[in-house]
């Protein structure tokens, strides 16, 4: 393992990496910085000799952590290492091979101190395992010692993201004005995230051209984590809404434009929606209003809302697990209620 390379602040720049660093404390791996490659007219890459040497000289550490495409993932990732380096005390690269399974199992038994939630602490041991996975794979250590390590269940996060009821879901989505622009534009992204489950972050990258037919049905070309595509039918009421809203926006005609933003001024036309602006424009609906229980109001919960009224009205949770793009299907599974409706329980079967 070569140099030191920090995973405090991730900013890589085309396929160069910049510098990094744990502002005040000690920095781990501090990487050679990775020329830019120049494509000419003819597609083909010009690398100086020098260029080529450095890239030869990057760290596998810093190679496993620039695969990882999603940057959500990347930047939670890029925290965890960065809490597990500084519980452990790691200041130096050849640190890492002293790390055994007693310091992981350690830091989980830290973690569920801290009472954060199951899918969190197994985020987090997550992160260690893929890289010291890869780091085996380049020779760098000798073993993974976050493999064995036992990790909360999944069922241990059933219900930490509540579904709206049908009701509460309808209210939402006549929340929004039809004679505004903004309130249109508020109705189509609505629609589309409780017609189809969509992550904020999917939405929020959907392109115009993604917004086409295939087979001739409305389809969304949605792209999931680790860059994976999934196609997924458009609800005939999203669809709708998406037409009234596309009508108004002013760039239908630009299929590279973002299908959703955040205003009409050309300033502004070829910017996507944030993440965080999506969560607030649910929250301001739900405060006005509606009757939402807390935890409702944001992007996830209307993503659970989805899967959990298809799962309820007979979708096949296997079609369910692709619709949202799930790797393991017991992540699917957590949304699965049909065994848990209160409405079903014998209590209201007990008479006397």
């Amino acid at each position: 393992m070569h140099g030191v390379f920090s995973f405090q602040q991730s900013c890589v720049h085309k396929i160069g990496y910049g510098r990094f660093g744990l502002p005040g404390k000690g920095v781990l791996f501090q990487n050679s910085v990775m020329e830019e490659i120049v494509v000419p007219a003819s597609g083909k890459s010009l690398l100086s000799v020098e260029a080529f040497k450095r890239l030869s000289e990057v760290p596998p550490e810093v190679e496993w952590f620039a695969n990882i495409q999603n940057p959500n993932t990347r930047d939670g990732y890029r925290r965890d290492i960065a809490q597990f380096m500084e519980f452990l005390g790691i200041k130096a690269p050849n640190q890492f091979r002293e790390v055994g399974r007693a310091h992981v199992i350690a830091w989980r038994k830290t973690l569920e101190t801290r009472k954060l939630s199951a899918a969190t602490i197994r985020r987090k041991l997550s992160a260690v395992s893929s890289l010291f996975a890869y780091l085996c794979e380049r020779n760098s250590v000798a073993n993974n010692p976050g493999v064995g390590v036992a990790r909360p269940k999944e069922g241990a996060n059933e219900g930490k993201t509540p579904a709206l009821s049908d009701d509460q879901a309808r209210a939402l989505l006549k929340a929004p004005s039809t004679l505004t622009w903004q309130g249109k534009r508020d109705r189509a992204m609505l629609a589309v995230l409780l017609y189809h489950g969509l992550r904020a972050t999917e939405l929020c990258l959907l392109k115009i051209k993604d917004y086409a037919e295939r087979r001739g049905v409305r389809t969304l070309c949605i792209h999931g984590k680790g860059g994976k595509l999934r196609y997924i039918p458009v609800h005939p009421k999203a669809v709708a809404a998406i037409g009234d809203y596309l009508e108004v926006s002013g760039q239908a005609a630009n299929e590279d434009s973002p299908l959703f933003i955040p205003s009409p001024e050309r300033t502004t036309r070829n910017k996507p929606m944030l993440r965080q602006r999506v969560r607030e424009l649910i929250v301001r609906y739900a405060k006005g209003g509606l009757e939402m229980p807390r935890g409702t109001a944001r992007p996830h919960a209307l993503r659970a809302t989805a899967a959990t009224n298809a799962l309820e009205h007979g979708a096949d949770i296997a079609k369910v697990q692709d619709w949202l793009g799930h790797a393991n299907p017991a992540t699917t599974r957590l949304y699965d209620k049909r065994k848990s409706r209160p409405e079903d329980s014998p209590t209201f079967r007990v008479i006397y």
